[in-house]
């Protein structure tokens, strides 16, 4: 007898996916004022042309900071880490490729719970020992984004370490899920579009030093003596009257501060001339003396050599004179301001 009922057998199958987030995973990024990135496996990009001075223009997004042994260029970035569950994440950081010229380029590293704007945050990475990026963090069932720093310093380099190129590194972050120890890495290679370069560089600059006159830095350096005559009378302060055959010199202690980086010689030859004299050159002259007392040398427009042995980061200590005539009466009277200017001359072979 044909049944009069029907079953029907409904089975619901029920798929509990997980987010779109859960799998472990690491991303780099842009930070705010930070480098940019291009592609994601590696992630590429480069610092720019730097130097140990800490002169010049980089790549846009790195900062520069000038050490006394060299000068840090570094940059934020973003990295984001994922896990499936209320883990606690961590994120380290290691060398894969160093530069070919590690004497010259040192790879740094700033953690996330730092500001990164200072030297002192940062450290040097290894190829061998992992620093830590970001410390063990909770990421409560949601991705974890930290900004942390990347830096390369560049030392002093002359004589036979010397090195101006372009090099290449790249760095693996490695994202730890300590709840189950499944790990994921991001690589950051620092060669696009062409590497980062080191150049040479010079500077010499003027200070002033203890007891002598200011010597006050604008467009061009100053220095002022004031109100002087041809017996030395009333010298003003920071000046010592010097007898000469004809006159007097006032004299003053300067600072020459040479620095330079990159450079096959570790000396420098620092020459001076004057470039401009003053209107009345038979009343005033500039002189030069490695003492306060001299003997000094005038400066004329033919150029003068005051070291041939002159270091990077150096101090070297000068004395500057003013010759000023007794003999300035009659036809050759003179009073009033007058001025002249010097051009300072560094070479390093």
């Amino acid at each position: 007898m044909p049944s009069k009922a029907a079953l029907i057998v409904l089975v619901l199958i029920s798929v509990l996916a997980e987010p779109s987030w859960a799998a472990t995973s690491l991303t780099v990024s842009q930070a705010p004022g930070g480098i940019s990135f291009s592609g994601i496996g590696p992630y590429l990009s480069q610092f720019g042309t730097m130097n140990a001075l800490g002169i010049g223009t980089p790549a846009s997004g790195v900062s520069v900071i000038a050490l006394s042994t060299g000068a840090l260029y570094f940059t934020p970035y973003k990295l984001t880490g994922t896990a499936n569950g209320n883990h606690i994440l961590t994120i380290s950081a290691l060398i894969k490729t160093n530069f070919t010229h590690s004497a010259a380029l040192a790879l740094q590293s700033c953690p996330s719970t730092s500001t990164c704007n200072t030297s002192g945050a940062f450290s040097n990475m290894s190829t061998t020992t992992a620093v830590t990026v970001m410390p063990p963090t909770a990421n409560n069932n949601q991705p974890v984004t930290v900004t942390a720093g990347l830096g390369v310093f560049i030392p002093d380099n002359n004589g036979a370490s010397a090195f101006a190129g372009t090099d290449t590194a790249s760095i693996t972050l490695t994202l730890l899920d300590e709840n189950n120890n499944k790990i994921a890495t991001a690589e950051i290679d620092l060669n696009s579009p062409t590497g980062e370069t080191v150049q040479t560089a010079v500077r010499l600059t003027l200070g002033t030093a203890t007891g002598g006159l200011t010597i006050s830095p604008s467009t061009d350096y100053a220095a002022n003596y004031g109100n002087v005559n041809g017996l030395g009378v009333g010298p003003g302060a920071g000046l010592t009257v010097n007898s000469a055959a004809g006159g007097v010199i006032y004299s003053t202690p300067y600072l020459l501060q040479p620095a330079f980086s990159d450079q096959s010689s570790a000396n420098a030859t620092i020459k001076v001339a004057l470039t401009s004299n003053f209107a009345h050159p038979a009343v005033l002259q500039p002189e030069d003396a490695a003492s306060l007392t001299g003997p000094f040398t005038q400066i004329t427009s033919t150029a003068i050599t005051i070291t041939t042995t002159a270091a990077s980061r150096s101090s070297i200590t000068r004395y500057l004179g003013l010759f000023v005539s007794n003999t300035n009466n009659g036809a050759g009277f003179f009073t009033g301001s007058d001025s002249a200017t010097l051009t300072f001359t560094m070479t390093v072979p």
